[in-house]
């Protein structure tokens, strides 16, 4: 009977070291987001899981990142950086540009350059990027400000992105992380 109570205070005490590491993972290092909407298609689709890093801050061109921006941010008449409300909530989008890199995008042939080289996106199967949200409408190429990037969606027909006033320039504090693996409904790991 002592042995059989020792085993199970054992076997409890293994759970609850286990439950709180798991616990201090997923608060500190990693979340589990859902995809909401078809922005990020043909790469995430509406209600896919994705384990994100929250512990990662430096972010690169192609990053999938999970942001919260507290503002849209874009340009006044002056070319000075002004700041309104943001969309009040989370959003998924592709890191297309960072700081001090400069984007150009054509809306007429679809084409997005960075730096002067044409990006090329692999990622996007529904559409070139051929809509303008009004963000920046006659201010291109912009340079990206120090201390934000410029997101789109992959979907670029639907996506609500930096291309918008509702969006603009998103600011590197308001990204919470970056995915690196889908786990719902198929597997699938990103770079």
């Amino acid at each position: 009977m002592k042995k059989c109570l020792r085993s199970a205070i054992d076997l409890l005490e293994q759970f609850i070291i286990t439950f709180f590491i798991i616990s201090l993972v997923f608060t500190y290092l990693f979340r589990v987001v859902s995809v909401d909407g078809d922005s990020m298609c043909n790469t995430l689709y509406d209600k896919d899981r994705i384990i994100i890093n929250l512990s990662d801050r430096t972010y690169k061109t192609g990053d999938i990142a999970v942001m919260s921006p507290e503002y849209a941010v874009t340009f006044d008449e002056n070319g000075m950086l002004a700041k309104s409300n943001g969309p009040n909530k989370i959003i998924v989008k592709r890191i297309i540009a960072t700081e001090g890199q400069t984007i150009d995008i054509d809306f007429a042939a679809g084409i997005v350059s960075i730096d002067g080289e044409r990006l090329y996106e692999d990622y996007i199967d529904l559409g070139l990027t051929h809509n303008d949200g009004g963000a920046f409408t006659g201010h291109y190429p912009i340079t990206v400000p120090e201390g934000y990037v410029f997101v789109m969606g992959d979907n670029r027909s639907v996506s609500l992105d930096s291309r918008s006033y509702k969006i603009g320039f998103v600011a590197e504090k308001d990204i919470i992380g970056t995915a690196f693996v889908r786990v719902y409904p198929h597997f699938e790991i990103y770079s």
